[in-house]
């Protein structure tokens, strides 16, 4: 069964988001430490992270966000997001995306921020096998302010597990533009351009990405198939989109699963990685994702293996890292069964 293949199967992630990934056994425990706007119930967890559309669940997302009080509950939810990662889903590595500048505001100093973070990825990798690095995301409803913030963390406080810049949240309303001298020097430090774009607006926002923010990955790119020459263009540079089916049915990216335009990205000769984004709140898990994928795309055991190789050729992963989990790859799907 191709269910039981994909949750064995060696992974790497590369979008799925720090908060967005506690899940209702996380975000119940620190519920209980600080009571108040998020229900500790698991039923009552449910309710509340039903979306109504986008602009909801960003609302629900940082009311979450507004659990993480002080650096024991950043490193209580980093730790326990990696060990739900590794146990549960088979992952080997993953680039999670952090928000830096929601903490900050809410009282934890960036220099325990770091350590915190830094601590649960040390104690991770040595207590699950999983590699984990940071991606330092702008939160775009807060505009320049959090821009400028976030990279100043990035540059002035790089943690050694930083990777990349990204840029998030809301799309509508929040030009690209407007963050292009942050990417720039973003970039000059040697930190990957892997903003979102393309989500809930159109192509347009994706070609901003591209030419002013220097994106080398798109985070979900969804209004890509709409362009033609986006997709040529996307195709013939290798630019890869981090396609999130779950996430982008839960926030009306997409009206329902059989429209999504994951095919249309693949008959295009796009690059595309599967990402679950903030798997409990959309109700999925990375493997559920990948089984997703192998329907709409009709993928057998080796197609769903090529689609894992990919996501681990295309990240920012460490040579050492790279290679011994494309050998894990080939050597799960070379084993008898």
């Amino acid at each position: 069964m191709i269910h039981d293949f994909i949750a064995r199967l060696p992974k790497a992630e590369l979008h799925v988001h720090h908060v967005g990934s506690a899940s209702p056994r996380i975000v119940s425990g620190l519920a209980e430490r600080h009571p108040g706007t998020v229900p500790s119930d698991p039923d009552a967890l449910r309710a509340f992270f039903e979306f109504r559309d986008f602009a909801h669940f960003i609302d629900v997302y940082l009311a979450v966000v507004g659990l993480i009080r002080t650096p024991e509950d950043l490193r209580y939810l980093t730790y326990e997001v990696a060990r739900e990662m590794a146990e549960g889903q088979s992952l080997r590595y993953a680039e999670l995306t952090c928000t830096p500048y929601t903490s900050v505001a809410a009282g934890i100093p960036i220099e325990a921020y770091t350590e915190a973070i830094e601590d649960a990825r040390l104690s991770a990798e040595r207590d699950f096998g999983l590699v984990l690095r940071w991606v330092y995301d702008i939160p775009g409803e807060s505009g320049l302010p959090a821009a400028d913030a976030t990279l100043r963390y990035a540059l002035d406080h790089r943690p050694d597990g930083l990777v990349a810049f990204g840029l998030g949240g809301p799309e509508i309303g929040v030009p690209r533009p407007q963050f292009e001298p942050h990417f720039t020097a973003a970039r000059a430090a040697g930190l990957h351009s892997v903003p979102h774009a393309g989500e809930t607006t159109g192509p347009e926002t994706v070609w901003d990405a591209l030419r002013l923010l220097g994106a080398e990955r798109i985070g979900h790119g969804t209004s890509s198939a709409a362009d033609p020459a986006l997709l040529a263009h996307l195709a013939e540079h290798r630019i890869p989109l981090e396609v999130c089916p779950s996430s982008n049915l839960a926030t009306r990216a997409v009206a329902s699963l059989t429209e999504h335009p994951l095919k249309a990205f693949v008959d295009a000769g796009v690059v595309v990685t599967i990402g679950s984004d903030d798997p409990p709140m959309f109700n999925t898990t990375l493997n559920r994702e990948y089984e997703i994928a192998a329907d709409l795309l009709g993928l057998d055991h080796r197609g769903v293996a090529d689609l894992a190789r990919t996501a681990v050729e295309v990240s920012f992963a460490p040579d050492d890292v790279r290679e011994r989990v494309l050998a894990e790859i080939e050597e799960y799907v070379a084993a008898p069964r």
